[in-house]
């Protein structure tokens, strides 16, 4: 069968990426408070993985460090179908997670409804000093995930903050930043996150995988428009 995006299905591309992350998302742990949320090991395949985290993009050139990233939009990188026609990994990755059976997977895991949704892929390289303020993700995102790129011991505190909402926002933990590590969490009203609670001193890689409802505006982002 041809692959499409709108059958979303991978071809050969994308299978050891979608078997890889239905093996890890069978074995998450289920956090519940304060909201749904589920932290995973080995999210990707490890040579994919090695090869993401090495990916020969440059770094944002003069980013400002206001607690939002669209304070940075114009620097931000996505897995658009032209960096999936000249890095082959960001074509498999994208081809993995916009196949059926991890939709289907995600669906039955988390309650996610993705019907209708576009994948939507950000690589992040964020530099010392980064941090985002608590808040929770748009309407229009329906599923959240970030994958964590690199091992360092000073960045194993620099993972997705968990808080409770208003009006004080207490920190109530933080998702381990690892190779291969990550987080997942469904939007909504009451899934705040941030990231800074512990201060962030050295480059912090990872890529954050949505799916976003179909009117999306910015098409330019999305993984197959």
């Amino acid at each position: 069968m041809v692959a499409t995006a709108q059958s979303h299905d991978t071809g050969a591309c994308g299978d050891a990426v979608a078997d890889t992350f239905i093996d890890c998302l069978e074995r998450a742990k289920h956090v519940t408070l304060p909201f749904d949320y589920w932290l995973l090991t080995n999210a990707l395949p490890k040579a994919d993985v090695e090869e993401v985290a090495n990916l020969p993009l440059p770094k944002p050139d003069g980013a400002i460090f206001t607690g939002r990233r669209e304070s940075n939009n114009k620097l931000r990188v996505f897995f658009s179908p032209e960096n999936q026609a000249k890095y082959p990994v960001c074509k498999r990755v994208a081809a993995g997670f916009d196949s059926q059976r991890v939709r289907a997977m995600i669906e039955r895991e988390t309650g996610a409804k993705l019907d209708g949704t576009k994948l939507r892929i950000e690589y992040c390289q964020d530099a010392p000093g980064f941090w985002l303020e608590p808040h929770t993700d748009i309407k229009v995102k329906k599923f959240t995930m970030l994958v964590y790129l690199i091992d360092d011991p000073e960045l194993v505190l620099a993972g997705t903050d968990i808080h409770e909402g208003p009006p004080d926002f207490k920190y109530v933990g933080t998702a381990p930043y690892g190779k291969n590590l990550g987080v997942i969490f469904i939007p909504g009203t009451n899934t705040w996150h941030g990231v800074g609670h512990h201060p962030i001193a050295k480059d912090r890689r990872s890529i954050i995988i949505n799916f976003v409802a179909p009117d999306w505006r910015d098409t330019f982002e999305l993984c197959n428009p």
